[in-house]
Order: structure tokens, then sequence, then C-alpha cells
């Protein structure tokens, strides 16, 4: 199994089963084995059972009894992984799965982490958000790098990649379940000395994105808090 796709999904029944024939017929089109995992995180609706008819047995369906948050629904994707790369991305395809090509290049040039980047020269952004959320989202991204992704672009782009040793070892030490979870991502990565890239990709604004720009803004930044807290203790550096 060269390449794992994690697809985590809240309430995304009218739209999972777009986004897995999407990624199954992609896969079919690859000379490398792969697999799709879906994780429903508590979802209230038929998610899980749309993934699943979908998938015609060809995903696996994963269903968490409560919505934990994002970060949650990631590392149970990853935890059940067996490709060689594992690659998340968001339930919408905001960033096209064709643009796992590019993630899976800077592996094979020796990368252990590639995340999807937004802010690149060569990134194309197709379908653009409105421009108050654009300019929040930049401040945050300013805020970001000061706490604690300095040289990262865009840290909250869904569409990251990990090697598996990469992975494991990054995963097992994240505590953050949601907002920042990203961020807790890349900085454990760093921590740990693994190679990180920072990746030009497609991306279209999903105008039904669950994210709201004030609210989970905040709460983000709470969620950096905790991550300096976490570093200031060490408790990104044992298992």
């Amino acid at each position: 199994m060269h390449l794992s796709i994690v697809l985590p999904a809240y309430d995304e029944a009218h739209r999972i089963g777009p986004s897995v024939d999407r990624v199954l017929a992609w896969l079919d089109r690859q000379p490398f084995a792969g697999e799709l995992i879906v994780v429903s995180d508590g979802s209230r609706d038929a998610t899980a059972a749309v993934a699943r008819q979908a998938g015609k047995g060809r995903a696996r369906v994963l269903e968490n009894a409560v919505n934990r948050g994002k970060g949650h629904a990631v590392r149970c994707g990853v935890r059940a992984a067996q490709g060689d790369v594992v690659l998340f991305s968001d339930a919408d395809l905001s960033t096209p799965i064709e643009e796992a090509a590019r993630m899976l290049g800077a592996h094979a040039a020796g990368y252990d982490v590639a995340f999807g980047s937004r802010a690149l020269p060569a990134s194309d952004v197709r379908v653009r958000q409105a421009w108050w959320r654009e300019s929040m989202g930049r401040v945050f991204n300013r805020i970001v790098r000061g706490v604690a992704a300095a040289g990262m672009d865009d840290t909250q782009c869904g569409f990251k990649s990990f090697r598996r040793d990469a992975a494991r070892a990054i995963f097992e030490r994240t505590r953050i379940d949601r907002y920042a979870f990203d961020v807790e991502l890349l900085w454990i990565a760093r921590r740990l000395g693994h190679r990180v890239a920072e990746v030009p990709v497609v991306w279209c604004n999903d105008p039904e994105s669950k994210v709201h720009p004030v609210r989970d803004a905040s709460r983000m930044l709470v969620d950096l808090a905790w991550i300096r807290w976490h570093a200031a203790r060490g408790r990104y550096d044992g298992p």
C-alpha cells in the first residue's frame, strides 16, 4: 500500500458521495496501490451510510460516536492507515485530489511532511473567499507565523501528507482536536526534526464552509496558546 487518503467528515451526507467517487477514480488511474478512509466524526446525518454506498466496499468508513473535531477525526484515520504515505484532505475537496501528485513529488524529493499552500506564487486560487474573509485570514496567518509557524505562509489549507513513520511520530503527540490542529502538526514536525515542504496547490473556496471567520478564529487563538503551553512543558518531546 503506497498511499492512504483520509477524508474527515462531519454532516457531509450531501457531498461526501461525489468526493468518494472522485478519490477512488483518481486512485484507479495511479500505478500504485492506494486506499481511502472516511472518518465520520459524530455526524448527525447519513454521512457514513452515503460514504459506504459510494465506496461500494472499496472505502473504509470509520464512525466516531460523538463529534470531537477535525483534528481528532484525522488522527483516527491516520492510526488506521496502512500506506507508506498518508494524506488528509477536506471532504469537499477544495484542493482537488489530483494535487496529491505534487505532495508525492515532495516526498520523493526527500521531505517527510508536505502541506498544501494557497499563499505561494505558484499557488492557483481559482475561487476566492469574500474579501473580508481573506483579510481576516491574512491577519490570523501573521499571528500563527509569529507564535508557532515562522516561515510558513499557509498552515490552514486542509491538504497535508506525511511519510507513515513521520505521521505516527507526529500524531501520537498531538493534543489539539479542533481549530489549530494543523498548526500543532507542523509545530511537532519541526520539533522532531522532520523535513517539511510547503507545496503550491490549486484551491477553490467552498461557500458552504463550516468555518466561521470570527468565532472560530478566536478559538484558534486559544488553541495556539495551548500549543505554546504544552511545548513549554515538554509535552511534545516524549511519545
